[in-house]
């Protein structure tokens, strides 16, 4: 009886702070009708805190941002603007300095060498069309090295590679691989210029010697522009002998025209080195979407 009369009292008391909360609550309202509208944000507790500081920030955005840049890609693009940039600009004012020696010393005659001014004309406008295309396909490469990276570490929840984008990765690898090997000739090629100007500096570094200089012998060292093949056999003069070899060799377009084709030479080197590594680049990441596609259809099945 006592337990029962105990229980009752803590109940009655329990209702009259109840009652006494509430009756203190409608109070406040109306003193204050707008607090009724006023809406209590909750209190964060230690796990929503804890989720706050888990969240990724700015440094850890920075870091999988860096993740996914193709360095590979980015350094071939890099080398090979710069040596497409070198091999076009240099050959195209050198090619016309040869034209201005050729005109002057070795073929006065403009019907002897007019073939080979168109080839050089030709040539200038192929080179201007190189520049061009080697500047959107270096960005191309880079945005597909972009790509395939961000694919292959899988940076993206979403961005999964497809079939159309493994058959357009692979048809970059083919392509790459042709221009790779088409750039071996044109490398080798700009070799030649270097070749036939270095022969007539050696010459001229003869004639200046002094062994040779001052005697007799100086007008017997000569020079046969013919033997290159650049210009026809009954050209005149086609053949520069002694001291007005080395006047030409002394000239402003002689020494330009020879070290803008060693620079021209060295720019189609970088050109090669950088597609080896676009080649190398892109059949690795090639390789590795062709695999995970496949592991991706076995865990399918």
């Amino acid at each position: 009886m006592e337990t029962a009369a105990e229980e009752n009292t803590e109940q009655s008391q329990e209702r009259k702070v109840n009652s006494r909360a509430e009756m203190e609550i409608g109070r406040y309202h109306w003193m204050y009708p707008g607090s009724k509208n006023h809406q209590y944000r909750p209190v964060p507790t230690l796990g929503d805190r804890a989720s706050l500081l888990s969240s990724p920030g700015c440094f850890e955005c920075c870091i999988k941002c860096l993740g996914g840049v193709p360095y590979a890609s980015l350094v071939a693009t890099i080398l090979c603007f710069s040596g497409v940039a070198l091999f076009c600009g240099c050959g195209h004012v050198a090619l016309a300095g040869t034209v201005a020696i050729l005109e002057q010393h070795f073929s006065t005659n403009t019907s002897d060498h007019a073939l080979l001014s168109e080839v050089i004309q030709l040539m200038q406008y192929v080179i201007y069309g190189i520049a061009s295309f080697f500047f959107l396909y270096g960005i191309i490469l880079l945005a597909e090295g972009f790509y395939t990276t961000s694919a292959v570490k899988e940076l993206h929840g979403e961005f999964k590679t497809t079939a159309c984008g493994r058959c357009i990765s692979g048809m970059f690898v083919f392509l790459t691989y042709v221009l790779g090997v088409a750039w071996l000739g044109v490398f080798g090629f700009s070799a030649v210029p270097v070749f036939m100007f270095y022969n007539i500096w050696s010459t001229c570094e003869v004639i200046k010697s002094p062994q040779t200089n001052g005697t007799a012998g100086v007008e017997q060292i000569c020079v046969d522009i013919r033997q290159y093949g650049i210009i026809p056999w009954n050209a005149f003069p086609g053949r520069i002998c002694g001291s007005a070899l080395e006047n030409i060799c002394n000239t402003n377009e002689f020494y330009m025209s020879y070290h803008l084709f060693i620079v021209a030479c060295a720019g189609a080197g970088a050109t090669v080195i950088a597609l080896l590594i676009y080649m190398m680049a892109t059949t690795y990441n090639y390789a590795v979407l062709k695999f995970k596609s496949r592991e991706d259809c076995c865990t399918k099945f």
